[in-house]
């Protein structure tokens, strides 16, 4: 049995050790907002938050999650309320088709959470997942837009 820490719950699974951790968080919990791409971790369809640090669970295997806090895009807002990234995403209307929206969510959001006021080049360099409809623009936008609030708020 492997026990992995999600959304703040407990949780046990007898799974293979090397089955990777996207498949476990679909498969075995139901959790399937956590998307699967590309299978080769360079899509970032698949990234999920492991101790808070943005991770992509195509191909990692469930033992390297033992012991450390998973947050899946199901656990990004609490209490019913959306994270401030969501909210971002909807105020500026960022998706088209929304497939990989999941995986950016979750990469715009750690990288807010390690770097609250981030540049062009921050948000550049931090936001590698890719998108086939070509929404960068948005997905900059939105992330510009709360670093712009919070700067406002000072």
């Amino acid at each position: 049995m492997i026990k992995l820490h999600i959304n703040d719950t407990e949780h046990e699974v007898d799974i293979e050790p090397d089955t990777p951790l996207l498949w476990v968080i679909r498969d075995s919990f139901g959790l399937t907002g956590t998307k699967f791409g590309c299978g080769i971790s360079q899509c970032g369809a698949c990234t999920l938050h492991i101790d808070g640090i943005a991770v992509r669970s195509c191909t990692l295997p469930v033992s390297a999650a033992v012991g450390k806090k998973i947050t899946t895009i199901e656990g990004l807002s609490k209490h019913g309320v959306a994270h401030p990234v969501q909210e971002a995403w909807c105020k500026i209307d960022v998706p088209q088709c929304g497939y990989c929206q999941s995986g950016q969510i979750m990469s715009a959001a750690a990288l807010l959470a390690r770097n609250p006021s981030p540049n062009d080049r921050d948000i550049e360099q931090a936001m590698t997942n890719l998108c086939r409809c070509g929404s960068y623009v948005r997905i900059k936008q939105a992330i510009r837009s709360l670093v712009d609030t919070k700067a406002g708020a000072v």
